[in-house]
């Protein structure tokens, strides 16, 4: 679960779903704006960066990092390892192991969100990034390399070391994504974003192949020391090549402190603009529906209807592709219909999967219903993140980007923890996911209040 970065984001209606439930602009030929000013990106582009006044080994160790972590993401976070933690470790007949899988991920992301601010301080003002990047990833790598030693039963163990590692992995994001205007110009930062997105997909994906044959023959604790050294491999470019730090005036303390009060400033402002406080909610309540999603869909697979870890892989795989299609699909209607009716359908969408996975019976209809909601899938968040650009004030774009983030870290609190509560409570996951729907219902009305989302496209801009 990895989030949209502060520092000049791409606001970009036609997406493209990373491995990780995030949204790029990748369509070759298409032009993006980024805050009203044209983008164009062609598929060789990456290979000129040297020639665009940007720094070569910067660009491909920054986005080899992305590279590296989505093996985490995508193994760790989303496919096999919630699996083997919930089933094998707790044991999942009564929903006791999704009760602690949703304390793990709800505990680290809680605490990541609390120290994010302080972190963006550190990273902005302290002048200590690489530091702190090399820290927070050595954690998440080590702590995932520990994973072999649980054996069945060692339930508060695996909550430790996970939860450290979801720490570390989105706690280093912070500082990553930090890197990106020291190392691109304004007018290319959209571009590198991208970039660094589009080969994170790619190591979700490689990450994955790598674990199907291990995972197809048992051999899950081989599986998570090719994760932690696929991490740990990807990941070095990084600490090598990527500008040195530059300590700044303040103390780390005093640099922290200062993060934390320019947050606070923006979120006081931000709150006393009505619409967008009803935006913000709407959102905070339907990605916190996604988040669980994206975290508890391959338990329940599982669990409720009894798929095999490789079948797990291969869905997956399955829903990228459909969530492609989907946000292809939209990219047109985003901007022509505006991104408020594209995120209301698509939470329709997600509402009517909730429903429709209560009632599941079969694989082969739980085949069926994942590729439906990939459609959905595809579109929400990039639609979301078209419609909340359209409150941002002009030059203020880092700035209101940094609490978009927030939120989206704060969204995936709640939700992972009241799925595993509701599960254990009533020993089966269909009331669960119930739950889920009432993430995306909840969002979706409370966004038909909000005044604002309506056309961006040459027919109807705003």
């Amino acid at each position: 679960m990895r989030y949209l970065l502060p520092s000049a984001p791409l606001v970009n209606p036609f997406g493209m779903l990373s491995p990780r439930g995030q949204f790029l602009g990748l369509t070759p030929g298409r032009t993006w704006t980024k805050m009203g000013r044209p983008l164009v990106f062609c598929p060789w582009s990456f290979l000129k960066g040297a020639g665009m006044g940007l720094n070569r080994r910067h660009i491909l160790s920054w986005t080899l990092f992305d590279f590296a972590n989505s093996s985490y993401s995508a193994v760790m976070a989303a496919v096999v390892f919630p699996v083997y933690y919930t089933q094998v470790i707790v044991g999942n007949e009564a929903g006791l192991g999704d009760l602690w899988w949703g304390r793990a991920i709800s505990a680290s992301m809680a605490v990541v969100a609390l120290t994010s601010p302080f972190l963006g301080g550190i990273a902005d003002f302290g002048g200590l990034r690489k530091r702190f990047l090399f820290l927070y990833t050595a954690l998440s790598v080590a702590t995932i390399a520990c994973l072999p030693l649980l054996d069945k039963g060692m339930i508060l163990q695996g909550f430790l070391l996970i939860a450290l590692a979801n720490f570390g992995m989105e706690g280093g994001v912070v500082f990553y994504n930090s890197f990106l205007p020291q190392i691109a110009p304004p007018d290319y930062q959209g571009r590198v974003s991208a970039w660094g997105f589009g080969v994170g997909y790619a190591g979700s994906i490689v990450s994955l192949l790598l674990a199907l044959p291990l995972v197809g023959a048992g051999q899950f604790r081989a599986t998570w020391l090719m994760v932690a050294l696929f991490f740990a491999l990807f990941s070095t470019p990084a600490f090598l090549h990527l500008p040195p730090d530059i300590r700044g005036e303040r103390s780390l303390l005093g640099a922290g402190l200062r993060g934390m009060k320019h947050t606070l400033i923006s979120l006081k402002e931000m709150w006393a603009q009505r619409e967008l406080r009803k935006f913000l909610f709407s959102y905070l309540l339907y990605e916190d529906g996604v988040n669980t999603v994206i975290v508890f869909s391959s338990i329940f697979a599982a669990t409720t209807l009894g798929f095999c870890p490789r079948d797990l892989i291969l869905l997956y795989l399955i829903v990228q592709v459909t969530a492609l299609l989907g946000a292809f699909a939209m990219a047109k209607p985003t901007d022509q219909l505006g991104p408020k009716k594209v995120v209301m359908l698509s939470l329709f969408i997600w509402t009517l999967v909730s429903i429709m996975a209560f009632f599941v019976k079969s694989q082969g209809q739980f085949w069926c219903i994942a590729s439906f909601a990939g459609l959905g899938l595809g579109t929400v968040q990039a639609a979301s993140r078209a419609f909340y650009a359209q409150f941002i004030p002009q030059g203020r774009e880092a700035e209101y980007f940094g609490v978009y983030s927030l939120i989206g870290k704060s969204s995936a609190i709640l939700g992972p923890l009241l799925f595993g509560q509701i599960s254990s409570t009533f020993g089966s996951q269909r009331p669960a996911i119930l739950s889920v729907g009432v993430f995306f219902l909840a969002g979706m009305l409370l966004l038909a209040g909000v005044k604002g989302g309506g056309p961006t496209g040459p027919t109807g801009r705003k």
